[in-house]
Order: C-alpha cells, then sequence, then structure tokens
C-alpha cells in the first residue's frame, strides 16, 4: 500500500511570518498538533509542532544553570507567552523537514516517524505539497488492512 491511497489532501499550513499566538491559534483551532511551514509562494520551510511550541517555554541549559531561580516559578513560566507571543514562526521552527512522496510505502513512512520520533509527514509531488500524513492515518490503516475491520 502507498501513501497515496492514505493521506489526507487537506492540509493546513502555517506561514513562516506567523507569530508564535498564531501559530498556536492555528494548531488549536484546527485540533492538529503540528503543521508544515510554508513561504509566500507555499513553498515548503519548516515543520511546527505543539512540542516547538512547549519548547519555546523552557530555558535552555546554559540559561537555566545561570538563572535556575526565574525557571522554579512556574507560574512566572506560563506568563512567558505574553514574552513570546510576537516571536516569528521562522525562528523556532524545524527547518530540517523530512518529506515523502505518495508513492513510498505506507509501512516505510511508519518506520521512518519512528526512526526520527516525528508525528507527520508532508508528502511532496514536483516541489509542492500535495498532503500530509500522520502516525495516526498509518497505524489505522494498517491495523484495519491487516484485521479486517470495517
Amino acid at each position: 500500500m502507498k501513501i497515496k491511497n492514505i493521506i489526507s489532501s487537506k492540509v493546513i499550513t502555517i506561514n513562516q511570518n506567523a507569530t508564535y499566538k498564531e501559530a498556536a491559534f492555528i494548531l488549536y483551532q484546527n485540533k492538529i498538533s503540528g503543521a508544515p511551514v510554508v513561504d509566500d509562494k507555499g513553498n515548503l520551510v519548516g515543520m511546527l509542532s505543539e512540542k516547538d511550541l512547549f519548547k519555546c517555554l523552557y530555558p535552555y541549559e546554559k540559561s537555566y544553570s545561570a538563572h535556575p531561580d526565574q525557571y522554579l516559578d512556574f507560574e512566572n513560566r506560563e506568563n512567558k507567552t505574553n514574552e513570546i507571543e510576537n516571536h516569528k514562526v521562522n525562528t523556532f521552527m524545524i527547518k530540517e523537514v523530512i518529506t515523502i512522496s505518495g508513492d513510498t510505502p505506507v509501512l516505510k513512512a511508519g518506520g521512518l516517524m519512528l526512526a526520527k520520533g516525528i508525528h507527520r509527514l508532508p508528502v511532496i509531488e514536483d516541489g509542492k505539497i500535495i498532503g500530509i500524513v500522520s502516525r495516526d492515518d498509518i497505524f489505522g490503516r494498517v491495523f484495519k488492512n491487516q484485521f479486517h475491520w470495517e
């Protein structure tokens, strides 16, 4: 079975110039945990997930070591979103994106996700995003076929 048989062709994208707040709202509003990031021409330039948004709220090791007291007040950490809400997505998105084609075997895509610790893969044809596939899509299809679920 090939990815083209199970992809979602409705792809929610985030512009690289969107702010942290705008990106968070797109994920929240669409009930998705991540999305491809595109430039103004629709070209794929990155990926963004809830995990990436959360990482912005936590310190780097060097910062924590220098000022641990600032990071132990968790209510204050929640307020950090006010400081970063206008940061642009292109400053914290994942820039090295793993993609697949519609002809990629489903189990190969699943193995790639597992090996790389990612939850979704953009499906690219002729340099453009034609769909997206998630772990859930693969899990559902593989087991539905294997166990003949309706």
